[in-house]
């Protein structure tokens, strides 16, 4: 395969911390990280809530604990799942003392907002104690009122200025577990404040375009802000803010890593807008394969053409590829080869069983390599 640069991603360096057993930083893979929606304290919606999102894929899930039921419920919602749960605090320290004694592997707090210097030392020596990262998180809604004084208005100056107050702190009391969010609402706000960030601290940062909306307005957002930065090498971890189920934020996080080719998980779909040269309906196919393939989780391409005009190009591309031809007969590819015609009627189920059949191939091949490594 020919040398291509101009797909290349620079990853900036940073160091690495560990958030329970996901490494963050350094030449980890990029985590996917959501939230729940859930009321903490309703252990068994919590749960299941967490689930689904693992089955998403999701590496790391935030739970808000806003009040001594949620961190008394945390213990049993770490217990009966198996990523691990980052405690969203925000001013009361004893709710973050609670919450790293529960088990959890990172408290979501920013010290500057809890008071005097013997309670960060308090939440400093919970979280050594406990092996919690935190995570200091920005947030452009939510400034503090000198900063807003300052400067007249959020600015990627004064966000950046507020995570340097809040790393001081930690670094102050001898704590270097962290990673830091410096979000806005407006996407050019936040990506400039995480690039001045990135120059400044080698710490992992955590990506999100905060408040970005609707599961479409959203994901545009989010994919332009976190894209553009993950582009230029800026990013250790990520976060979708949709007003969707978060095992969606999940989904698109995964898509926009795939989309740059910084991490694969499950089934990419190459496929057509369609058009009156169709052979059979691309739109209805598309949605209906994306909801069938859900649970593939072996990383491999799939293209769904509705002609032969891009169609073969499309599927020289991929592992499996369909394009529509005439009379409902398609033809298939296999690793971008012609190889056999499927009727209309047996075209989904047909593709399915390729797509899992393939899964299943790479797979064993996988084991087979890690078996002859040993």
């Amino acid at each position: 395969m020919s040398v291509r640069p101009w797909r290349d991603i620079v990853r900036r360096q940073s160091r690495q911390i560990m958030v329970g057993n996901v490494p963050v930083g350094g030449d980890a893979p990029i985590s996917v990280q959501t939230m729940t929606n859930t009321t903490t304290a309703d252990v068994k919606a919590t749960v299941d809530q967490i689930r689904r999102c693992e089955d998403a894929g999701a590496d790391i899930v935030r739970v808000s604990c806003p009040d001594v039921e949620s961190t008394t419920a945390l213990k049993q919602i770490i217990r009966a799942t198996n990523v691990p749960i980052v405690a969203d605090i925000h001013f009361h320290y004893k709710r973050a003392l609670e919450a790293a004694d529960a088990g959890a592997a990172c408290l979501r707090i920013n010290p500057g907002n809890i008071g005097s210097a013997a309670r960060v030392q308090e939440v400093v020596n919970a979280a050594k104690a406990n092996g919690c990262a935190i995570r200091i998180g920005v947030n452009a809604g939510s400034l503090e009122k000198d900063l807003l004084e300052k400067y007249g208005e959020p600015c990627p100056e004064a966000l950046v200025e507020s995570a340097l107050d809040h790393i001081r702190i930690l670094e102050d009391h001898d704590f270097h577990e962290f990673k830091v969010a410096v979000k806005a609402s407006d996407v050019f706000l936040a990506v400039a404040a995480y690039q001045q960030l990135a120059e400044a601290v080698d710490c992992p940062l955590h990506l999100g375009i905060t408040e970005a909306g609707g599961l479409i307005g959203g994901t545009v957002k989010s994919s332009i802000g976190m894209g553009s930065l993950l582009w230029f090498g800026i990013g250790d971890t990520i976060r979708v803010s949709l007003s969707a189920e978060p095992e969606e934020e999940v989904r698109v996080g995964f898509e926009i890593l795939k989309s740059l080719g910084i991490r694969n998980r499950g089934v990419r779909v190459v496929s057509c807008p369609s058009c009156a040269r169709q052979g059979f309906d691309v739109i209805r196919t598309v949605q209906t394969l994306e909801e069938r393939l859900a649970h593939i989780r072996t990383p491999m391409s799939l293209s769904v053409l509705g002609c032969v005009v891009n169609g073969p190009g499309e599927a020289r591309e991929t592992d499996i590829g369909i394009t529509g031809g005439g009379a409902g007969k398609h033809m298939v590819y296999l690793s971008g080869v012609t190889d056999h015609h499927v009727q209309d009627a047996d075209m989904i189920d047909h593709i399915v069983a390729l797509v899992e059949a393939k899964a299943a191939e790479i797979e064993a091949g996988e084991t087979a390599a890690m078996e002859a490594a040993e």
